[in-house]
């Protein structure tokens, strides 16, 4: 973790640089430019709270926002690990050039995730004060929840970026798999109402987005404290897997290029 954190501190500036070539390289031929950051998450709340307020009755308490928070925390997740599968070899002009440790390159990938996510986040603040969500002190807990979400998206990103070279099916393995973890996971419904009981304990426990999402929700919209101990929980393991994911890097890096 040493080295880790010594080429983060060398390469930051640099990664910063990244991040902002690549958010304006998104909009560089759009007349909306950066609003479409802006338009593309409001379509998606807006078509899934039809959807679920109209044709399936949604009970949930503050629904156009219970959804917008819950799919701008999934897109993040989302985005991370399916940009993560192929990213090496989508920057081989830079690996076969110059040495860069390869997980700067997803911190970069994370730096414009975030910026999207913090836009996001505005948005949802102002829907809470649109439909009168009490807004209070338990809110700032979503701090500590998101470091510890972020860390654990970083670090199974690490894994998958690092299996991404050697596993030409894995992109689509991982598409699948999102895709039946975006409809488990409560993006657009409570698990704790839809489901309940055993069911609903077992996709809470072990279902690390399910319970981020569940968590971000409570202290954001519900003014509830979190679960300090699945919290503590996934935030071992958040860290055991930035520890495993940076390892594999740090050894195998240097025959990416002959894979690639």
């Amino acid at each position: 973790m040493k080295k880790f954190i010594k080429n983060i501190k060398k390469y930051f500036k640099y990664t910063i640089r990244m991040a902002k070539s690549e958010l304006k390289s998104e909009v560089a031929g759009s007349r909306l430019n950066w609003l479409w950051w802006v338009i593309e998450p409001l379509c998606f709340m807006v078509v899934y709270t039809f959807v679920f307020t109209v044709v399936f009755t949604a009970v949930e308490e503050y629904f156009a926002a219970f959804v917008f928070i819950g799919l701008t925390i999934w897109e993040f997740f989302n985005r991370m690990v399916t940009g993560s599968v192929k990213l090496i070899d989508t920057h081989r002009n830079i690996v076969t050039k110059v040495y860069i440790p390869k997980y700067v390159l997803l911190l970069s990938k994370s730096f414009t995730y975030l910026f999207k996510l913090f836009i996001s986040f505005i948005i949802a603040f102002i829907l809470m004060v649109a439909l009168d969500v009490p807004l209070k002190i338990n809110i700032l807990y979503f701090v500590p929840i998101f470091i510890i979400y972020y860390i654990f998206t970083f670090g199974l990103s690490c894994i998958i970026m690092h299996l991404g070279v050697y596993i030409e099916d894995l992109k689509n393995f991982t598409k699948i798999a999102l895709r039946l973890l975006f409809y488990v996971s409560g993006v657009f419904y409570d698990i704790g109402v839809r489901l309940g009981g055993t069911l609903e304990n077992i996709m809470l426990n072990y279902n690390p987005i399910a319970f981020f999402l569940s968590e971000t929700r409570n202290v954001i919209l519900y003014n509830l404290d979190p679960n300090y101990i699945n919290l503590s929980i996934w935030g071992g393991i958040s860290l055991l897997l930035c520890i495993i994911g940076i390892h594999f890097i740090h050894k195998h890096e240097n025959s990416y290029v002959k894979v690639i």
